[in-house]
């Protein structure tokens, strides 16, 4: 799952001149992925894992790094 997130958001959100050296535990947030590519990365998220993430949960503490995203994502997979 983080594979494809990273794939994703390396690819179509944020540049970063090294995206081996980012961490999971990296604030995605301070690296430019901002507020138009969050709701772009909600929505690939929503598509590929066929989950609903509600809006009322967009905040910095679940989209500011790769473990907190997979965590969400987790949470409403297995509901």
């Amino acid at each position: 799952m983080k594979k494809q997130l990273r794939d994703f958001i390396f690819e179509e959100l944020i540049f970063v001149a090294d995206p081996k050296q980012f961490s999971d535990e990296d604030d995605l947030l301070e690296a430019g992925l901002d507020s138009m590519g969050i709701m772009r990365l909600i929505m690939f998220i929503e598509d590929k894992y066929g989950i609903t993430l509600p809006d009322t949960e967009i905040e910095p503490d679940n989209v500011q790094s790769f473990n907190a995203l997979e965590q969400w994502i987790l949470k409403y997979k297995k509901a």
